[in-house]
């Protein structure tokens, strides 16, 4: 057995208590990786909550001496994850972790997360709203925010700290005005522009006002972001599916629906990354005239492109049938709440009605601050600042998915904060979402955003912007060497349920013919994050118009037993053959 040690309840000095429930085990058997094993305790420790954000983490001497390991091992342990953004590390406040960070109770508006790593299903104050698309909160601009917010304090006229202008402050409308007409392509004036909490809100106010117009049944990406659905249902209105695929919206179907508005994010879908095509966007303008419809435009990220130029605009080509939608959440950070509608004229009032009876109108301060961040050319220089961070982080992940999970296919990485991950027929997702959470990566189950679950591709969603990339890089060469050796483990089935050899082609093959369903049995078998195959059940699933012919695969835990069943060989590790 094993000589495995753990430490208890922490010491004192300047770090403060190690907490009383967490266990960080060294397996002595392995003395040469008890440092990897101490950074894999404390990452894990952190993704499940044990070490809240801000925790302060015992002194390194201290630590050092409850493991009886050396001083050196501690440090260089902590030196790791503050570099993967785990743990943060002050003159005169010790080594703690880190307020917002890549695992851990980091929560903000979406498409974000919760409280808990991906797939483990806890959500946080943020009502479990996903982090998937998040931007990360230490880069957010705080000192020349703050030096704008103190200015708008410092000369802001007492009679405009009394309510604010339920269409918004004129000073943000008109920086939005020359912004979005310079960047964006967006023909308007800032009296077509109302200010709004959010583009979340700007869908519920939208949903309001063309439902006073009459209109019954919007339009909406499949897949999209799902709380825009809910918002449209709960707005009294249905929410109609219509197909995504690699060219976007299959817009020829909208002449065949009884709707009377489409809501879609044409530069960049989600969660998909899709860019809506050329001729598209030319049909879903013909569409609305044609048909007297409204078309809602999502511009949600725009701003983060990598790879190709800007797309402009939908509403710049048809300002009286676009309503054009932005927000700050993602260039940004969405605890400012701060979006805008762009509406056409004949429209405008309608929509400042619906938002004055929301909430009378958006904190006024925020605003003007940001007027002043637009207009100072503060927002420009943060995205330059930004873009090549979060491009270094796309590319560091989408060098490792080729490297070690080069059977998933990524799309959407032209821009924005996330990937959509295809995976190969017959993974299950919610094992690979809880193997990665295990290692530190945040994996999203996709079906969510489909309109019907059951016809959902096998998908995960990964977001970039909120990790580094020593720790994507580190995560996702873990989930590919757990994924690979469970497939040697258990063998590789091909077609008819003939198991063809215990050690299979290398993982790109999987899933190339008649799926493999990997359903997750205890997972973390022994020591949390051990590299050894996790306890996996394998399962083949028919294709249309193919017969198994009653064989299945096998489930269970040891490795190399096996047995017949007539005329075909399966490798049984541990369990029972479910065709028994």
């Amino acid at each position: 057995m094993a000589d495995t040690e753990s430490n208890g309840a922490g010491g004192d000095g300047a770090g403060g208590e190690f907490p009383a429930d967490l266990l960080v085990e060294l397996d002595r058997s392995r003395p040469r990786g008890l440092r990897a094993q101490l950074e894999r305790g404390l990452r894990q420790a952190i993704a499940r909550g044990s070490l809240p954000p801000g925790t302060a983490l015992p002194p390194s001497r201290v630590l050092a001496a409850e493991l009886d390991v050396s001083r050196s091992l501690v440090v260089g342990a902590y030196e790791q994850l503050v570099i993967e953004g785990y743990l943060e590390a002050r003159q005169g406040s010790g080594t703690r972790v880190r307020a917002h960070g890549v695992g851990g109770d980091w929560t903000d508006g979406g498409p974000g997360q919760g409280s808990a790593p991906v797939g483990q299903g806890r959500t946080g104050r943020d009502g479990g709203l996903r982090r998937s698309g998040l931007p990360d909160p230490s880069l957010f601009p705080r000192s020349e925010w703050l030096r704008h917010y103190r200015d708008v304090l410092r000369e802001v006229p007492d009679d405009r700290l009394l309510y604010p202008a339920a269409r918004g402050e004129p000073e943000l409308r008109a920086a939005l005005a020359a912004y979005l007409g310079r960047v964006r392509g967006v023909r308007t004036t800032p009296e077509q522009i109302v200010i709004c909490g959010g583009f979340s809100q700007a869908v519920m106010l939208l949903s309001r006002a063309l439902g006073q117009r009459g209109v019954t049944r919007i339009a909406v990406e499949d897949p999209c972001f799902s709380l825009h659905r809910r918002i449209i249902r709960s707005a009294g209105l249905e929410p109609v599916p219509v197909p995504v695929d690699d060219q976007g919206l299959q817009t020829a179907r909208l002449a065949t629906l009884d709707v009377g508005a489409v809501l879609l994010a044409p530069a960049h879908s989600y969660p998909s990354g899709v860019v809506l095509s050329a001729d598209r966007r030319v049909q879903v303008l013909e569409w609305a005239r044609t048909a007297g419809a409204l078309v809602i435009e999502d511009d949600y990220d725009a701003e983060l492109r990598y790879d190709r130029l800007p797309v402009g605009a939908l509403q710049g080509l048809d300002p009286d049938h676009v309503i054009y939608g932005g927000t700050v959440s993602k260039v940004l950070s969405p605890v400012l709440r701060l979006g805008w509608i762009v509406a056409p004229p004949r429209l405008a009032d309608d929509f400042l009605r619906a938002k004055f009876l929301e909430d009378f109108a958006t904190e006024g301060l925020g605003q003007l601050t940001l007027a002043r961040f637009i207009d100072s050319g503060a927002l420009a220089r943060h995205l330059r600042r930004v873009r090549p961070i979060y491009r270094a982080r796309r590319d560091a992940l989408l060098a490792a998915l080729r490297t070690h999970l080069p059977a998933v296919r990524p799309s959407g990485e032209a821009a924005g904060l996330h990937l959509l991950l295809r995976l190969p027929a017959g993974l299950d997702p919610a094992m690979v979402s809880a193997v990665a959470a295990e290692h530190g990566i945040q994996l999203e189950e996709a079906a969510r955003y489909w309109a019907d679950r059951e016809t959902a591709p096998p998908a995960l969603l990964i977001g970039y912007g909120m990790q580094r990339e020593s720790a994507l890089v580190r995560g996702i060469e873990a989930l590919g060497e757990d994924l690979l050796q469970a497939a040697r483990l258990h063998g590789r089935v091909l077609s008819r349920g003939r198991l063809i050899s215990l050690i299979p082609e290398p993982w790109p093959e999987l899933g190339s013919h008649d799926p493999l369903v990997v359903h997750p049995g205890r997972l973390g078998g022994g020591e949390p994050g051990d590299r050894r195959p996790h306890d996996l059940r394998f399962q083949q699933v028919p294709q249309p118009g193919r017969d198994l012919g009653g064989h299945h695969a096998c489930a269970g835990r040891a490795a190399g037993q096996q047995h017949v069943h007539g005329d075909r060989r399966v490798a049984q590790v541990g369990g029972h053959d479910p065709g028994q």
